[in-house]
């Protein structure tokens, strides 16, 4: 076993600090510096997906015209990024509402969503069991165990979570056939 420096360990985890580094992160960082000043200011990085970068214009001219201009733009940024981009894709959509986009990358947890339940559920030990009735027979248990004391939904008449009941004042199935 060999001996390391201190500097020559920093060095490592800096570079695997970089290599951990999100390419979209990165991105944001020098868009600006790669389309210039004035295409920064009527364009908007939205997400990178499937290697397909995804950008809001201001308007659809401008979509239009970076299109044309997209193969040099993307040598561009590929020069600078560690994984390559296969295409850019420019739309107006996302540009008058940011904190759609937003609201979409935030994580939400588990206790904000309305068909949160509580700790009060208690979660048995998984049992493997090879017959596929006493599965189901185990499972349908635990979702009557789960739904009991639950308030019923005003259409359905299902236990519904009152998450739910406070949100859309129904259960999650009957507001979705409500859209």
């Amino acid at each position: 076993m060999s001996l390391k420096s201190i500097n020559d360990i920093l060095g490592v985890l800096e570079k695997q600090a970089k290599w951990q580094e999100q390419p979209f992160q990165r991105l944001l960082k020098f868009w600006a510096e790669v389309v210039g000043p004035v295409v920064a200011v009527h364009t908007r990085p939205l997400s990178i997906q499937r290697d397909v970068l995804w950008v809001a214009t201001s308007s659809a001219a401008w979509a239009q015209n970076l299109t044309f201009g997209r193969s040099s733009l993307l040598l561009k940024l590929n020069q600078k990024l560690p994984t390559p981009l296969v295409d850019i894709r420019f739309s107006t959509a996302g540009w008058q509402n940011p904190s759609v986009e937003r609201k979409q990358q935030q994580t939400v947890s588990p206790d904000e969503h309305p068909s949160y339940l509580g700790e009060e559920i208690s979660r048995p030990d998984v049992i493997s069991t090879k017959d596929v009735n006493a599965a189901f027979g185990n499972w349908a248990k635990i979702m009557r165990s789960r739904s009991h004391g639950l308030p019923l939904c005003p259409q359905c008449q299902s236990p519904t979570p009152p998450g739910e009941l406070q949100r859309w004042a129904v259960c999650s199935v009957c507001a979705a056939k409500q859209f």
